[in-house]
């Protein structure tokens, strides 16, 4: 197929475009400035203005839609985009579009989510046949976090917090398979392969930075903690990713051997 990927350059996308390359797909990306890169299409399209968007769709069988505005100008971005995209891509006549989501956006109560959550119902209220792909979170992200956590020293987080990291080229390659699979018409979720306490996973990080920072526990109040805390980020679905938290660390900093 020939295959549009928004969000090329971000995360995911980067692993998405050399996946769809090794499995025989033609690779057309969208980025808002020009760029040039061998065995790929880029085209200038701005999901917040409309701009370009008609010219990106145009000759695709397939869109990855996985540009995202987590941080300012998601509702632009996410929602109102996403039906920019959606309505071409429509007018085109692309057969397949899939959008990646997160697991948790229909339970878990952040602004973001919501956004996520209503960009799903844009795809599935649009004129092209679609799936959506709802993964959890990604270990960088996690790394991310306690990153953000430890800033004064002790590690700050509810012990409890699930969570069930997934490997970006896993969901990849699970993206892959299912546009080629064809429209679901429905959500599928994909998982990591284990759930992990908020203190196990910062155990497991301590111990692969050799760092003694305690783990200070604060118990995340309201509605977002009893939800966190119940799994809302997680997912039971099947199949699931094989790399683990573990194989992450040991990658990014040697595991707990590393001198």
């Amino acid at each position: 197929m020939k295959v549009l990927v928004t969000g090329a350059t971000g995360r995911l996308g980067r692993v998405v475009v050399p996946r769809l390359r090794e499995d025989g797909h033609t690779v057309r990306a969208t980025s808002r400035r020009p760029r040039t890169d061998p065995g790929v299409e880029w085209v200038a399209a701005d999901l917040a203005t409309g701009d370009g968007l008609a010219d990106a769709v145009d000759g695709v069988d397939g869109i990855l839609h996985l540009a995202s505005a987590p941080n300012r100008g998601t509702h632009e971005v996410d929602v109102l985009g996403t039906r920019r995209l959606v309505v071409a891509a429509g007018q085109a006549g692309v057969r397949h579009l899939v959008y990646v989501s997160i697991v948790g956006v229909d339970r878990v109560p952040i602004p973001y989510y919501r956004h996520k959550l209503a960009a799903e119902q844009v795809v599935a209220a649009g004129p092209v046949p679609w799936s959506v792909l709802r993964a959890t979170q990604f270990p960088e992200f996690l790394d991310d976090l306690l990153r953000m956590s430890s800033r004064f020293g002790p590690t700050i987080g509810d012990r409890a917090i699930l969570a069930q990291p997934v490997d970006p080229a896993e969901v990849a390659a699970r993206l892959v398979a299912r546009l080629a699979a064809g429209p679901l018409r429905g959500i599928e979720e994909y998982g990591g392969p284990e759930v992990l306490r908020f203190d196990e996973a910062v155990r497991a990080w301590r111990a692969a930075r050799h760092s003694r920072r305690p783990l200070l526990p604060v118990r995340l109040p309201g509605r977002l903690g009893r939800t966190l805390r119940d799994g809302g980020l997680v997912t039971t679905a099947l199949p699931k990713g094989t790399r683990t938290w573990a194989d992450y660390l040991a990658d990014t900093y040697g595991g707990t051997t590393r001198r």
